[in-house]
């Protein structure tokens, strides 16, 4: 959102991505907080356009920890 705020010379708000992706504000809101939470590919489909980008660059895959592993 930063970067496109920069490029474009004007704020990005989760409300006007809501409004051009048909995403529900609430689910971005989780997307956008540091939690982890799962979402639909057809979510990342329609942030990749909006965004122009690749779903490498709004996604990272974190494995499972398994808590009784051992180090």
């Amino acid at each position: 959102m930063a970067d496109m705020s920069f490029q474009t010379g004007r704020r990005i708000t989760l409300e006007h991505i809501a409004e051009e992706t048909g995403i529900h504000r609430a689910t971005l809101s989780k997307l956008a907080s540091p939690k982890s939470y799962n979402t639909t590919t057809d979510n990342l489909d329609k942030l990749c356009k909006f965004f122009g980008c690749s779903w490498a660059e709004i996604a990272e895959y974190l494995p499972d920890i398994d808590p009784s592993a051992k180090d």
